[in-house]
């Protein structure tokens, strides 16, 4: 089927249907401001009025959070030789044609994105869909990269777990598209042909959003779509130190008193796989692990007087020669391949390389019971779990609901991450917490925090770190979890040097955590450097109000931590080209070293003034700057108009005055032409079932003698230092 003409069927201010020929239905919403929603299918696919079946449902739920049509729009029918329909919405307009039959989304009457010659065709539940590239459009969004933020060129599988692929791409322009599907998705960024981004869709159904607006106002509507992040708890908003694998449980909480003995900052620990809980004869939850944790209050325990939280891997799996393999294959709550017993996936290091079974989290009954059993963890003083789920599942493999291998690569991590948020995070008013995970599938960024990938320790691995972090940004995702080198990576080439760029960078990010190799720890550098360290760490405890508040703004706009030049400024060309640049947050611009040497080059936006941190003086944007920086510094600049809020240093946030974290207000350019330190008189009225400020970050604000600024119930009064 090749869709070539359109006959209107029925409208209405939220919902268009269209008779699209061969039995198909073409449905287009108006979805939100600058969004339309694009649906192909037989009747019963596309109907609004006919709620799926229960498993759909929750395919439904793992993809939209807002399924429902808020935008409403005005069809007008075209005059002229091209026939067809206006849809109009505000400043933005779909405009469908017939015969032949195109697409084309326009925004304050200029084309923003629009089908290709090729058009949409459907061939064996293989849907193609063509859109017109601009010569030098770029190309943003769809996961993670190591290379260029620009993915044009690429080919992208969404169920590929080497691609770590998310389903949104954007262009500066000001256009976006999201293919809303669990099933396997290939995004051809202009690798067949220069002139056309090609996607092919293995469902039944075509389900597009297409977007025209600003880049940020595209990731706003998409997370409003798709699912946003909550808040962190506090104390996860400190250091971390991850476990070198050669260390015991016991070994690791020895190197948190040492860091405690040389004031070197840190709040929790990740202890590394295997996971620390098994299937233990024919029980049918999991227990600690005798052998490694005979006492597991006592290794909590041995972490809590040190003020450090534990975090501790865990897998929904069972070993193949464990007793209750057979019982769980007996119950089917284990995947299993299409002859009906359970698959055997080969050994990994979360299960110290014993042959599993996984659970199947379709089945409602599984997914509770391993929900359940972490909760009971956090309330013995987990404080995080973490856990990775990404196999490259076999297409053989299915679900007992019939859900199919392809599905099953993006669906199954988003079940298992969301069962453990439940576990530790649900019981809370409001819910607050963490769960580490490498995996990336569509919905990620609803939960925090993101692993970063294990690199080198070079500086091309410390290039890579960020640009990772960025381009997650850009695919909606809030936080990237950074890490201080690679433990499993040789040690050697990780100089001083290196360390402290690295650490640098990662001060001004969402979090980071130490490697605890012993080539890694700060304990193994010399006085200078470890000098350095504990400075770095002051500024990481300072800026976690500002960082605090940058994640709540991650939970109101979709915007990330850490945000590409791209994104934040999409009309400037120039800044485009500096893409291991980003602000953090609105208000602060960071430039991070990316290769040896004390001369580091800036480029600051243009039509902006900025502020330099580390002298105070005043800049107009749209020039390039050469800034000398030691290794205890690097080129920060803060956004006239803006404000960065500080809390006090700390060697863990236990020390923090939980109801008041704020300490100074640094203010760029207001109430006159220089930088402003509000201190001490802030008085905070807090928001109810919160022990933070929220909602204070960088916000624009207007001069004035006095500042009253007001934010989703917090109401914060600041008056001039004395």
């Amino acid at each position: 089927m090749h869709l070539e003409s359109l006959k209107l069927v029925d409208t209405l201010p939220s919902r268009i249907v269209f008779d699209a020929g061969a039995g198909m239905k073409l449905v287009v919403e108006p979805h939100a401001p600058g969004v339309f929603r694009v649906r192909c299918g037989l009747p019963e696919a596309v109907a609004a009025d006919i709620l799926p079946g229960n498993r759909a449902r929750a395919h439904a739920d793992v993809l939209l959070t807002r399924p429902e049509a808020i935008g409403e729009a005005v069809l007008q029918p075209m005059t002229g030789a091209v026939k067809g329909w206006s849809v109009v919405q505000g400043d933005t307009t779909l405009v469908i044609t017939t015969h032949p039959f195109r697409l084309v989304v326009q925004r304050l009457g200029q084309t923003a994105l629009s089908l290709s010659e090729g058009g949409i065709a459907l061939q064996d539940a293989l849907w193609t869909v063509g859109f017109d590239l601009e010569r030098q459009e770029k190309i943003f969004g769809l996961g993670e990269t190591s290379g260029d933020l620009d993915r044009r060129t690429e080919t992208i599988i969404s169920d590929a777990p080497d691609h770590r692929a998310l389903p949104l791409a954007w262009g500066p322009s000001g256009w976006g598209v999201y293919v809303n599907t669990l099933s396997r998705v290939e995004h051809d960024l202009g690798a067949e042909s220069a002139s056309q981004y090609l996607i092919a869709i293995e469902d039944k159904t075509l389900d597009l959003f297409l977007f025209a607006a600003e880049p940020a106002e595209i990731l706003n509507q998409y997370t409003q779509l798709t699912g946003r992040a909550g808040q962190p708890s506090l104390w996860s908003m400190g250091v971390w130190v991850e476990q070198h694998d050669a260390h015991s449980a016991t070994q690791t909480a020895e190197l948190i008193a040492e860091f405690r003995q040389q004031n070197i900052s840190v709040d929790g620990v990740l202890l590394l796989p295997p996971t620390a809980w098994t299937y233990q004869d024919s029980k049918l939850v999991p227990e600690w692990d005798a052998e490694r944790f005979p006492n597991p209050k006592q290794a909590i325990d041995s972490f809590a007087k040190h003020a450090t939280h534990l975090g501790m891997h865990t897998i929904p799996a069972v070993a193949f020669e464990s007793a209750a393999f057979s019982e769980l294959e007996d119950r089917g709550w284990l995947l299993c391949n299409e002859n009906g017993d359970a698959h055997v996936f080969p050994g990994v290091t979360a299960t110290a390389g014993q042959p599993f079974g996984l659970l199947d989290l379709t089945h409602r009954d599984a997914l509770n019971t391993w929900s359940e059993r972490h909760r009971h963890l956090a309330e013995e003083g987990v404080g995080a779990t973490a856990c990775d789920v990404q196999f490259d599942i076999p297409d053989t493999v299915v679900a007992r609901g019939g859900e199919s291998a392809a599905v099953l690569r993006s669906l199954y991590p988003a079940l298992a991450r969301r069962a453990l948020f439940d576990a530790v995070a649900g019981h809370k008013v409001p819910p607050e917490g963490v769960v580490f995970s490498s995996d990336l599938f569509p919905g990620a960024q609803r939960l925090l925090w993101q692993s970063a990938p294990r690199v080198p320790n070079t500086w091309a691995g410390l290039q890579q770190t960020l640009r990772s972090a960025l381009a997650l940004g850009a695919s909606g995702v809030a936080v990237q979890m950074h890490a201080i080198g690679n433990a499993s990576d040789e040690a050697e080439s990780m100089t001083a040097e290196l360390y402290l760029r690295w650490l640098g960078m990662a001060v001004f990010s969402g979090n980071f955590a130490f490697q605890s190799h012993p080539q890694l720890v700060p304990t193994s550098f010399d006085e200078t450097t470890r000098s350095h360290v504990q400075s770095w760490l002051q500024w990481r405890y300072r800026l976690i109000p500002y960082v605090l508040g940058a994640i709540e703004d991650a939970a109101r706009t979709g915007l990330p931590v850490q945000r590409s030049m791209a994104l934040s400024f999409p009309v400037d060309q120039e800044a485009q080209r500096w893409d291991t640049q980003y602000l953090l947050g609105p208000a602060i611009l960071v430039a991070p070293a990316m290769q040896p040497g004390k001369d580091i080059q800036v480029y600051l936006p243009a039509g902006e003034a900025w502020w330099d941190l580390n002298t105070g003086w005043r800049y107009e944007g749209g020039s390039v700057l050469t800034v000398t920086c030691g290794l205890g510094t690097l080129p920060v600049f803060g956004r006239e108009g803006h404000m960065l809020c500080l809390g006090p240093t700390a060697n863990h946030t236990g020390e923090f005055n939980s109801a008041r974290i704020l300490d100074e207000v640094w203010m760029f350019g207001m109430p006159v032409h220089n930088p402003v330190v509000m201190r001490n008189k802030i008085r905070v009225m807090q928001m109810q079932g919160s022990s933070y400020i929220k909602g204070l970050e960088g916000l624009k604000i207007s001069p004035s003698e006095g500042l009253e600024v007001k934010r989703r119930g917090a109401e914060v009064r600041i008056s001039r230092a004395r």
